[in-house]
């Protein structure tokens, strides 16, 4: 189908007011620009019963929402988007907040270290460390270790998808993976990527540029930290719901991957949005699809933590 109408008025205006890619902007000028962009689409902030800043052992910055229930609680361990490169906890505060009150679930959102200053596997560690260590803290948290989630949008999407590969190994046990337009295969030459060329949209020179961020050699894009969809084995991994935008370079290698878990033995549920576009998670404040999207994860996360 066509660009969904609401997706067409907002790539007129970005048309119309020539507003610059990310990736043609200097690093902390896209950084910023970034997290206006997420905070203009984003809508209204929500409030959250409990927001808190703290830290793992280690240095690993988080933020808790939780909202106003009696723990332990099921979390969401939440890692934000923006090509390993771009990104914070105030870019995925909307949707922790939104996410934390719809479920309602405690969500706590990770502050990995971002490349290029941080390359790869220096994200996936703090995410898989930093999941380790809110399992192992679970009391003081007020979690429920039995119903912890990982998920993310967009590269936090591929943590999330690698955490759960190391976590089947060393340890937490997951209840499931929220894979919110993930990129799962590095170099990636699928239809969806080689028709992504919009100029006004997040398109396939924003992958490459991020994946030159993100990787100081090639070879690592081989890695299954990097790519989850070369996992020589996907079984044993947590249930999924994989969302997928239907004009997005990374649709195909995202719905492959929800292919490669189903025939796994993986229970997962794949929902791919016509007409939206990359980001559009994000965006619930000037998108329905967004709207949309945000709900189903909702409703998929109080199944997985069995408060339907």
């Amino acid at each position: 189908m066509p660009l969904d109408p609401q997706v067409e008025a907002m790539r007129a205006e970005r048309e119309a007011n020539n507003v610059p890619q990310l990736y043609t902007q200097p690093l902390a000028e896209a950084r910023a620009a970034d997290l206006a962009s997420i905070q203009a689409a984003g809508g209204e902030v929500e409030k959250v019963h409990h927001v808190e800043d703290l830290a793992t052992d280690d240095g690993v910055q988080l933020r808790v929402y939780r909202p106003d229930l009696t723990g332990p609680l099921p979390t969401l361990i939440y890692f934000f988007g923006g090509g390993w490169t771009l990104g914070s906890i105030e870019t995925a505060d909307g949707i922790s907040r939104k996410l934390a009150n719809a479920v309602p679930c405690q969500v706590i959102t990770v502050g990995y270290r971002l490349a290029p200053e941080h390359p790869f596997p220096a994200a996936v560690h703090d995410c898989h460390h930093a999941t380790q260590w809110i399992a192992a803290h679970a009391g003081g948290l007020q979690a429920d270790p039995a119903r912890l989630v990982v998920g993310g949008d967009s590269a936090g999407g591929n943590l999330a998808a690698a955490t759960t590969l190391l976590a089947r190994d060393n340890g937490p046990e997951l209840a499931g993976q929220l894979l919110v337009y993930p990129n799962t295969l590095y170099g990636s030459d699928t239809i969806s990527m080689r028709a992504g060329d919009d100029p006004y949209l997040f398109n396939k020179t924003s992958v490459g540029w991020y994946w030159d961020h993100y990787l100081t050699d090639s070879a690592d894009g081989l890695n299954p930290l990097a790519s989850p969809l070369l996992a020589e084995s996907h079984a044993d991994l947590p249930p999924a719901l994989v969302i997928t935008a239907e004009y997005d370079p990374l649709r195909d290698e995202g719905e492959y991957y929800a292919e490669k878990l189903h025939a796994a033995g993986v229970p997962t549920t794949l929902s791919r949005y016509d007409g939206m576009v990359h980001g559009f998670f994000a965006m619930s404040g000037i998108l329905d699809g967004g709207k949309k999207a945000m709900a189903e994860a909702a409703s998929w996360l109080n199944k997985i933590f069995g408060d339907d």
